[in-house]
């Protein structure tokens, strides 16, 4: 794996837009059904929008009604990393990137059942899609 990307605070700032950062940096989360990724069926892949390694494949992808794009798992093992987070009163695993540390969503265990049984529900703004990858 790469070395961890690390900057400051004003260096993300600089390079995110208000929304992104807010997501991404301060574990927002975007409201559902507003993002762009929400229902979409074309090929590619999906980038960290603050480090650009690869997340997710739309190969990956399902319908889950929650609002968010959801995956039934990442793109490797290794890509994403999770922690708890307990916060709103709830148990939930959150999922970050694996490379510099930025917010995505949770994960559940609510997915497909004939896969992984995985549903990680990924904020829009935290992610690109880079089409035919």
């Amino acid at each position: 794996m790469r070395s961890k990307i690390q900057k400051s605070d004003a260096e993300w700032r600089e390079q995110l837009t208000p929304e992104q950062y807010r997501v991404t940096r301060e574990k927002g989360t975007e409201p559902a059904f507003s993002g762009k990724y929400n229902v979409s069926d074309e090929h590619g892949i999906y980038h960290c929008v603050c480090c650009n390694a690869p997340l997710f494949e739309n190969e990956h992808k399902f319908n889950a009604g929650c609002g968010w794009p959801s995956f039934d798992r990442p793109f490797t093992p290794k890509c994403v990393e999770e922690q708890t987070d307990t916060s709103h009163g709830m148990q939930r695993s959150e999922v970050t990137c694996a490379r510099c540390d930025a917010h995505l969503g949770h994960v559940f265990t609510d997915g497909p059942p004939e896969t992984t049984g995985l549903r990680y529900c990924i904020n829009s703004v935290a992610i690109a899609f880079h089409a035919g990858e």
